[in-house]
């Protein structure tokens, strides 16, 4: 009989174990655990690099808050007049889409090439404004010619004369100029140049900005010539125009406001509603009365997001220069300090890119779009909480208004290229190249 027993086992390989059976194999490896930390640093990869996500993300989420805010302002006005609660929302929606395309466009582009499309830019934009005037483009609402429109497309030809004027006004700022002599207003900003312009070069900046004050004042808007005469100083200023030189041209300036205000019968009367709105409640201080019934009735914590009662046609322009009243409505207090905080901080980040920057052209061109979205926003909530006479002003990033959005957005993109290319050019000193 065959003994099994004395049957030869596989020989086994010492430092093996025996398996049951007297087979011996290796130890299965253990399941490999995901290296978390592999995978964080793989994706940061995917990040485009020198963005500013600080800016960007405040100016996203402040936009889609507006979105959000133009539905629930004008959805009640939009299903009487147009048939649909989405008529207005569909339309700040197109300038939205149009606003991520043109910022994504403007982040790529060099920003140092406007300076030479800035003669070219000023222009067009001139072309624009004038084009209002034109019967058959121009397109006339409640007395003012404010837009051009072809087909079912319009726009407001004033939002993008701003952002022309500062890149002509930073281009001719950056010519070559000798050193800033004493009472130069550069100083007050740590690294700028202490290169400033002289009264000719004052004066050429100036004209530029008061020739389109003239067009928006013809149309008429004399809020949006407000606007744009305090963005020109507020920039010449920056730039380090020479104190004595703005004091001549501030003069004037001066002098024509109130001849401005009193020469319209409706801005003299705008003008008594704000000192005394309860005088004529349902003329003249109607607007403005409903504005601070909607302030007051958010309380601190606000009647909920959509829940607003100025908007069912007791305040007018609710969704477009009046928005602010159905924020704080619908957010209260709370909710309307932490919206200004991160329009602040939008406008804290641009011109901390404009300080950074080296480039004087970008530094002055970062300096007028935080400006102009500074004034706009300070003129509106002073308008809606009854602060000066009212006027139409939209507020940036929330009004509804496509061309608004659209290029306040483009703006920010600019701010983007010119924070990327400094942030390249100090990586450049740092690593020795």
């Amino acid at each position: 009989m065959l003994n099994l027993s004395d049957a030869k086992t596989p020989a086994r390989k010492a430092g093996t174990p025996f398996k049951k059976g007297g087979i011996s194999s290796r130890k299965k490896k253990p399941a490999r655990s995901l290296d978390y930390e592999k995978i964080i640093r793989r994706m940061g990869r995917l990040k485009p690099p020198y963005m500013n996500f600080t800016l960007l993300c405040a100016v996203i989420c402040i936009a889609l808050f507006g979105l959000a805010m133009v539905y629930s302002a004008s959805w009640y006005n939009s299903r009487i007049y147009h048939g649909t609660k989405y008529h207005y929302f569909t339309s700040q929606l197109i300038g939205f889409v149009l606003g991520i395309v043109l910022m994504a466009a403007a982040y790529i582009v060099d920003y140092r090439i406007y300076k030479k499309w800035a003669v070219a830019f000023y222009i067009i934009a001139a072309v624009l404004l004038i084009l209002v005037f034109v019967p058959g483009i121009g397109i006339t609402r409640l007395g003012s010619s404010r837009w051009i429109g072809v087909g079912g497309f319009s726009m407001q030809p004033s939002e993008i004369a701003k952002f022309a004027f500062i890149i002509f006004a930073a281009a001719i700022a950056t010519r070559t100029s000798p050193v800033a002599p004493k009472g130069a207003s550069t100083p007050y900003f740590k690294g700028d140049s202490q290169k400033v312009f002289s009264l000719k070069k004052t004066l050429l900046i100036a004209s530029a900005g008061l020739a389109y004050c003239a067009f928006i004042l013809l149309e008429p808007n004399l809020s949006i010539t407000l606007c744009m005469g305090m963005t020109m100083f507020i920039m010449l200023f920056l730039c380090g125009a020479r104190l004595k030189h703005l004091a001549v041209i501030a003069a004037p300036a001066l002098v024509a406001l109130p001849v401005m205000l009193v020469a319209e019968p409706y801005r003299v009367r705008r003008l008594l509603a704000f000192i005394d709105p309860w005088a004529r409640p349902k003329d003249e201080g109607f607007q403005l009365i409903q504005s601070l019934f909607g302030l007051g009735n958010g309380g601190l914590f606000g009647v909920g997001y959509g829940n607003s009662t100025q908007k069912h046609m007791f305040l007018p322009f609710a969704e477009s220069d009046f928005i602010f009243s159905i924020i704080g409505e619908e957010f209260g207090f709370i909710g309307s300090v932490l919206f200004l905080a991160v329009l602040g901080l939008i406008v804290t980040q641009i011109f901390r890119v404009g300080i950074r920057c080296p480039d004087r052209f970008g530094k002055y061109i970062c300096y007028g779009i935080a400006t102009v979205i500074f004034v706009q926003s300070a003129v509106n909530l002073a308008v809606v909480t009854g602060s000066i006479p009212p006027t139409g002003v939209p507020l940036p990033f929330i009004s509804f208004g496509g061309t608004s959005l659209a290029v306040c957005m483009a703006a920010v993109g600019v701010v983007l290229n010119i924070d990327k290319r400094t942030k390249i050019l100090d990586n450049k000193h740092y690593n020795g190249i």
